[in-house]
């Protein structure tokens, strides 16, 4: 079985910064492409960043060049640093995970691409 938890969450200060981690196991195939979504408070949940294997990236207008999206293999972590955090960025953030056979870019921000699913972490910013 697959466990994603994240850590990392809090509150800052709007032009703070956070960095979140996502810790995994269970089967390195079945959770190879990764990504982060975050959901507000009466919101649908949104893809905001996405990883394959190789590292390449994918990023949601909203957080292009503020947020970046990161993986250390040998540690089994994805990391998503924050920077230049605004109100609008208040939310509850997932990681997720899915075997890279069912991933694609144009896909990777969509929440029914991926099948394993962190418990969230809350980002509040002021």
């Amino acid at each position: 079985h697959v466990q994603l938890v994240e850590s990392g969450g809090g509150s800052v200060q709007a032009g703070g910064s956070l960095r979140l981690s996502c810790v995994a196991s269970g089967d390195t195939d079945r959770r190879g492409c990764m990504g982060w979504f975050r959901q507000a408070p009466g919101r649908e949940r949104e893809g905001i960043a996405a990883i394959n294997r190789a590292g390449t990236t994918t990023y949601a207008d909203s957080v292009k060049g503020r947020f970046t999206i990161s993986r250390d293999n040998a540690k089994n972590t994805l990391y998503l640093q924050m920077d230049n955090l605004e109100p609008e960025d208040t939310a509850v953030y997932y990681c997720a995970a899915v075997d890279c056979a069912r991933y694609t870019s144009l896909a990777s921000l969509q929440p029914n691409t991926f099948t394993y699913w962190g418990q969230g972490t809350q980002v509040t910013v002021s």
